[in-house]
């Protein structure tokens, strides 16, 4: 039986501050993260061959016959079909980009670029992330294909009496609690989650999902395609936003065409801009380069890494990138890029005490009923110590 592995290549750091602390197949787009994508087109499950401070946590397994397969890639019937058909010590690209190779026997030292000049050429239209705005550019499409996938020949729970809904694609799992919201579904499909609630006076507009635990406040107003990750809590407006999960923005305010990470809190009125006065290109850090990019885009909201904090009345640039571990304090607009583990208070730029990060750390998990753990930690020190290295 064949053995699948999703690895990670040079994608991976241009996804960064997401993927500092993930290996990007475990990067949630529409409803599932991309692991578990593949493993529902595959059948079977999968493991991960990716950077080194996270391998511990996220282990590869190796097999007589193992199938490599780019994590950046996006499952669909065409791009399984061509991987399914790959005979040993066989690869295929499209785009100059490896997307699998399959191998009689192999270890753990798997390097993706010695196959790339031997593999097969072929013509996909799968979709693939190269940067983070590509999460909530492609989040429509995704919430759209998974929403089919996981509730094909499955009924959906009963809407409960006073809940308004808006067309037929509306998934509800059981245990769900939907009360009195209005849920339009001629724009997009809707799922809601198991032990995900959905309060009074919430108005949403598909595509939209929310995952197990998450919670809509009361009144929120939320736009598609926006996906709010296991355990997530918003309020307020939100819009074509990617929330990983366990992750608060719980009261009002607005966040839009953004990708949060997981363990953030957003503070009370926390906003974003995602578009210049000017309606001019948004230009955002790209970590690979060590520089600003020109995203060729005139909307982009905020990306913002794991364990990261905004205050009350927090203002966010349009094009800003917030790395892993950082508090944000101040009446003014903080820097575009805030470097991972930077204490921001009233334009005072400090670095994040590893002591009190780890308090800060271990009480917001503990809301979430998470452990943080010895694995978790060390991953969190090897991004301390290359941030203050300057990556």
């Amino acid at each position: 039986m064949r053995n699948y592995i999703l690895f990670d290549d040079d994608t991976h750091h241009r996804l960064r501050p997401l993927t500092f602390t993930r290996p990007v197949s475990e990067i949630r787009l529409g409803i599932l993260t991309i692991r578990q994508k593949w493993e529902l087109y595959l059948k079977t499950t999968v493991s991960y061959k990716t950077e080194v401070h996270l391998q511990e946590k996220y282990p590869i397994v190796l097999s007589s016959e193992n199938v490599f397969i780019n994590a950046s890639f996006l499952p669909d019937e065409a791009i399984t079909e061509q991987i399914n058909k790959l005979k040993p010590n066989e690869a295929i690209k499209a785009g100059g980009k490896l997307i699998a190779v399959c191998l009689a026997e192999t270890s753990s030292d798997f390097n993706h670029t010695l196959y790339l000049n031997s593999a097969a050429e072929i013509q996909l239209t799968s979709l693939s992330i190269n940067y983070p705005e590509h999460i909530f550019l492609f989040n429509k499409q995704a919430l759209i294909d998974d929403f089919t996938l996981i509730t094909k020949g499955r009924i959906s729970a009963a809407v409960p009496e006073g809940t308004r809904v808006l067309g037929d694609s509306l998934f509800i799992e059981e245990g769900a609690n939907v009360n009195l919201a209005t849920i339009n579904t001629q724009t997009g499909p809707v799922y809601i989650g198991k032990n995900a609630e959905i309060m009074e006076g919430a108005l949403i507009r598909g595509p939209f999902a929310a995952c197990d635990g998450a919670v809509v406040k009361m009144g929120a107003k939320i736009y598609g395609a926006t996906t709010l990750g296991p355990n997530s809590v918003v309020g307020g407006e939100v819009k074509n936003c990617v929330i990983i999960g366990n992750s608060n923005k719980g009261h009002e305010g607005y966040l839009g065409d953004s990708v949060i990470g997981e363990w953030c809190n957003l503070g009370a009125d926390t906003n974003n801009s995602n578009l210049k006065n000017n309606f001019g290109s948004v230009k955002v850090w790209n970590y690979a380069d060590a520089d600003f990019r020109d995203t060729q885009l005139q909307k982009y909201g905020v990306i913002m890494g794991d364990h990261s904090k905004t205050s009350i009345n927090t203002m966010l640039n349009t094009g800003s990138v917030i790395g892993v571990g950082c508090s944000i304090a101040t009446t003014g607009f903080p820097p575009k890029f805030v470097p991972d583990f930077t204490w921001h208070q009233n334009e005072v730029y400090s670095v994040f005490q590893l002591e009190k990060f780890w308090k800060t750390a271990l009480e917001m998990m503990k809301t979430k009923k998470t452990e943080f753990n010895d694995e978790e930690k060390r991953i969190l020190e090897y991004v301390y110590s290359i941030s203050r290295k300057g990556y």
